[in-house]
């Protein structure tokens, strides 16, 4: 039996709900059968401060409890954070970067040196959910991407997190990202 764990890391800025996004990442991989462990780190807790939010994924219990300095996966849920900080720091040679930016991944000038796949998933959530709230696209476009989690369990995760139309809405939205990026 081949023991996995998968590590992400989630950039954003206080109030784009990252943490949020980790969570039902969590919550979506544990209804995929997978054992999973989410967690916030922040600096000076204030709307618009970059946020980090962490996320494991095993096949097995989970005991590290460290925060994430190597990761297989990036998500980047504020563009403007490509120029504050090396939100690929640590980036596994064979990892990948998903960054919401209305540009194409060959046109980005960062640096990225693995798999880098872009979404313009703030005109999608404006599209979709008339406010430029981009979490559940991303992680839509994490699951689009990477094939780790199932969008069945992602929407799952969201209609239990988000009621009535907001649930449906933000589950359409991660559905829509989930197929642009497959």
């Amino acid at each position: 039996m081949s023991v996995f764990i998968v590590e992400v890391r989630i950039h954003g800025r206080g109030g784009q709900g990252s943490v949020t996004a980790a969570e039902l990442l969590a919550i979506s991989a544990f209804k995929d059968g997978l054992y999973s462990q989410a967690f916030p780190s922040f600096g000076v807790e204030r709307r618009g401060a970059p946020v980090r939010a962490f996320l494991r994924i095993s096949d097995s219990k989970i005991t590290k409890k460290t925060q994430i300095y190597e990761p297989d996966y990036i998500i980047v849920q504020d563009p403007t954070l490509l120029d504050v900080e090396r939100v690929d720091a640590g980036l596994k040679e064979d990892g990948m970067a998903i960054i919401n930016t209305p540009k194409r991944a060959e046109e980005l000038d960062y640096g990225i040196n693995t798999e880098l796949k872009t979404i313009d998933a703030t005109r999608l959530a404006i599209e979709v959910l008339g406010r430029p709230i981009t979490n559940t696209a991303m992680i839509g476009a994490f699951a689009g991407a990477t094939g780790l989690i199932s969008i069945g369990s992602i929407k799952d995760a969201i209609m239990e997190r988000f009621s009535g139309q907001m649930g449906e809405k933000n589950a359409r939205l991660a559905e829509i990202a989930y197929e642009r990026m497959r």
